[in-house]
């Protein structure tokens, strides 16, 4: 592994990589959100049906899930440096285009670039840090991925609904352009340039394969949860996606560089925080989905309002990034994971007690709490991922985690678009006393599901991650190992 043509020391790539890396994740998450507000607005401007933009959202969501296999051969090929100049300069360009964009096919393609772009933004990104700074370090700077995150998701409806309110819809695509120009600015002065010259070649046919078997499952759980197909065709284009991922399989198992190295999930700490985090996010994933539901229709509060009342999530998880570290140093991942997604368990029932009757500072709390411990949920399984992984493998182990992140949110969606079908029935809006009873239904699956899905996280020992969280470990942990 080498690295070449870094700009500056060591010392100022560590203070601005994290930086950098924010400013771009959070460009991708606050569009993502914004997008999905102006819709309606879009819709209208455009003179189509609103469901006719549907290629709008799902175009870029099936570009993330083929081209984020990829990203990390990319930067072991090209550097880390020119792909990452690569990506924001696509997403960049992407917003430009949408933006100025006349009609949907010129709209869906210009999403299309955004999300090539998307697609190696975020694993390149993280690529970077797991290279820049050792594991003692690492969870300090996984902070600054985390925080993003979180936050763009909390401003996007607030911010999306205030411009679709005063000003033209395409500005939503245009304020990327000034956070993308400080992008490249940084990455020309401080962005890392790692790469692998001994770097196989592309896996062409398992590209295919992966890349085709989860576009499509992306594509049926898009259209799932929104109903918008019969249960036929979306079973069989399930049984395609299947069918395409086990040929996959086979083939990975048979060839000696796969585009995605499963056996990397032999490695007990990674495996954990992958399957597991995919497991806590089918509960998780859905509370975006299911919140507007409430304030919006339930308790009848317009959308920037009820965009107000998830931003507690973003004081908490500023908050979480000043303690998260401590609190892994003194109790170590497997007993916060454990503990704590029991705790974000919780708060997701506790939405099952929120109605119209309910003093908006008891919902404040109770947004602040969640943002709380799902900030220390997200920094805990993100650094685990890395914790026994090897530089030489850091790029694979990259690109199979944020794969398997982006798929857990859309199962998450479609999850609770079918938890919340299952109970909400034939109910019509207008009967929101029963509306919301199913609702707070939907609530107590979601919160029960990802109690649950702390099981997974008891498989860990208790010194794993030790070296990222710089954790002193326990003799009970000692005796573990020897085990």
């Amino acid at each position: 592994m080498t690295n070449v043509g870094t700009t500056g020391t060591g010392a100022q790539t560590k203070r601005f990589m994290p930086w950098l890396v924010a400013v771009a994740l959070f460009m991708e998450n606050l569009d993502a959100t914004i997008v999905n507000t102006a819709v309606p607005t879009m819709a209208a401007k455009l003179e189509v049906p609103p469901l006719s933009l549907k290629a709008v959202l799902t175009s870029y969501t099936i570009c993330l899930a083929v081209f984020i296999p990829v990203s990390g051969w990319m930067a072991d090929r090209f550097g880390t440096k020119r792909v990452f100049t690569w990506a924001v300069s696509l997403f960049t360009l992407g917003s430009l285009f949408c933006g100025l964009a006349m009609s949907i096919p010129m709209l869906v393609a210009a999403r299309v670039v955004q999300g090539i772009g998307g697609a190696m933004m975020t694993p390149v990104g993280r690529l970077a840090l797991v290279r820049t700074f050792p594991r003692s370090e690492m969870l300090s700077a996984m902070n600054f991925v985390v925080i993003p995150a979180l936050i763009g998701p909390l401003l996007g409806p607030f911010v999306g609904g205030l411009i679709v309110h005063w000003l033209p819809w395409r500005t939503i695509f245009f304020v990327n352009l000034p956070i993308g120009l400080l992008g490249l600015w940084l990455i020309k002065r401080h962005m890392p340039d790692f790469r692998n010259e001994g770097v196989a070649p592309l896996d062409r046919v398992g590209f295919l394969l992966f890349g085709g078997g989860v576009a499509l499952l992306s594509y049926v759980l898009e259209v799932f949860g929104e109903h918008s197909l019969p249960p036929g065709p979306i079973l069989g284009l399930l049984a395609c996606s299947f069918g395409l991922l086990a040929a996959y399989y086979w083939h990975g198992r048979h060839v000696p560089n796969p585009v995605m190295r499963l056996a990397l999930f032999d490695t007990r700490t990674f495996n954990v925080a992958v399957i597991g985090g995919v497991i806590t996010r089918l509960g998780i994933g859905g509370m975006p989905f299911l919140l507007p539901l409430l304030y919006q229709i339930g308790m009848g509060f317009p959308p920037w309002q009820a965009g107000l009342l998830t931003m507690p999530q973003a004081l908490a998880a500023i908050t979480m990034k000043m303690l998260s570290k401590s609190i892994l140093a003194r109790f170590g991942h497997r007993q916060v994971l454990v503990t704590n997604t029991v705790l974000f368990g919780a708060t997701i029932l506790a939405f099952a007690l929120i109605g119209p009757g309910t003093p908006v500072w008891c919902i404040l709390l109770l947004s602040f709490t969640q943002g709380f411990f799902s900030a220390l949920q997200f920094t805990s399984m993100n650094t685990l991922v890395y914790a026994d992984i090897s530089d030489a493998d850091a790029s694979m182990a990259n690109s199979i985690a944020s794969t398997a992140q982006m798929m857990a949110l859309s199962f998450g969606v479609a999850f609770a678009s079918l938890v919340a079908a299952w109970f909400i029935g034939r109910t019509p809006q207008t009967d929101t006393a029963n509306f919301i009873r199913a609702l707070h239904h939907s609530y107590l699956a979601l919160g029960t599901v990802t109690i649950i899905s702390s099981l997974m996280f008891w498989r860990l020992r208790p010194n794993d991650g030790n070296n990222v969280s710089n954790r002193t470990g326990t003799p009970e942990g000692e005796s573990l190992e020897a085990a």
